[in-house]
């Protein structure tokens, strides 16, 4: 269980490490040839640490802030052996996180002061924002909670259909129109649906197109405006789907999002088939924007909650 407590089950910690693996070997391989025949961390060992967190995917804002740290552990203790290395960066890295605003991992729950609650889902395509969409159906209607879809996506005919067959999978009922509708007309009528069946949550997918930042932060704007016109304090959340197996590119994204609307959490997909699982680290440490879901497998149950204690420790362990 390493240096903190497991919240979670023992079932969904092996997933979450069996997720990890591919990030794990490769992380962990260059680390092991970077102290290969060092005995103590020294400036030519943290050089080496630094490339190898940003050739994983660490980000390089983040990946200095953990040197620095290392740093003052060696200045303070004199000396580190290359065999504390993992463990001190297990800590470190774990303390970074502790530091920023992401909560901690609450299992699928949703504020009950918010009836409908409304969750407006961003990110471009084929990032697994629609596969996410109906994980986070099926979680709560595990949860025993009424949940409505809403296809805004409507730029792509297939966005549509891969949420009805979804909302088939997870048997909750979907709002649509046909391809090329209003996106805020398809929100403004789930939301009407939602009020009217006496949903606890409404999730609205939307078109993933960043060719135009300024015709994004158009349409975003729009279909919260309309959405308001329901519920006067809708979207509650606003969750950015980020492909993890993109590394930098997720990054990128995410700033571009960010700047385009007002993101309130995130969730980084994909994680399971890709060897750049640290960009969660820098993701989480950058943005100061919750990381509120991982997915670390194609099962209808391996989008997790993300739990930074959880994350890390499944990482370094």
């Amino acid at each position: 269980m390493g240096i903190f407590k497991n919240i979670f089950s023992s079932e969904k910690k092996e997933t979450l490490d069996k997720g990890l693996e591919k990030s794990k070997a490769s992380f962990f391989s260059k680390l092991g040839k970077a102290v290969a025949g060092k005995s103590k961390v020294d400036d030519e060992v943290l050089d080496e640490l630094e490339e190898v967190l940003v050739s994983s995917d660490v980000g390089v804002k983040t990946t200095i802030k953990i040197i620095e740290r290392i740093e003052s552990r060696v200045a303070k203790d004199k000396y580190l052996g290359t065999e504390e290395l993992n463990q001190i960066l297990h800590e470190e890295i774990a303390n970074l996180l502790s530091e920023t605003n992401v909560g901690e991992a609450v299992d699928f729950e949703i504020p009950r002061d918010k009836k409908p609650y409304v969750l407006m889902v961003v990110g471009v395509n084929g990032v697994g924002k629609t596969t996410t969409i109906g994980k986070l159906a099926h979680q709560f209607k595990n949860k025993g909670l009424n949940v409505v879809l809403g296809a805004a996506d409507t730029f792509r005919a297939a966005a549509i259909d891969q949420l009805q067959v979804w909302a088939d999978r997870v048997d909750v009922p979907i709002i649509k129109q046909a391809m090329g509708s209003d996106p805020a007309s398809v929100a403004f009528d789930t939301l009407q649906s939602g009020v009217n069946q006496d949903a606890d949550v409404i999730i609205i997918d939307t078109a993933g197109r960043l060719h135009n930042k300024v015709n994004l932060m158009n349409e975003l704007t729009k279909v919260k405006r309309v959405m308001q016109k329901v519920i006067g304090d809708a979207p509650h959340d606003v969750l950015l789907v980020l492909d993890g197996s993109t590394g930098q590119n997720a990054f990128e994204q995410a700033k571009q999002f960010t700047a385009a609307t007002e993101v309130t959490s995130l969730a980084v997909t994909k994680l399971d088939g890709t060897a750049k699982g640290g960009v969660v680290i820098g993701i989480s440490d950058q943005f100061q924007i919750p990381v509120k879901y991982i997915g670390v497998g194609e099962g209808i149950e391996d989008l997790q909650v993300f739990n930074k204690y959880e994350f890390v420790d499944s990482f370094f362990k």
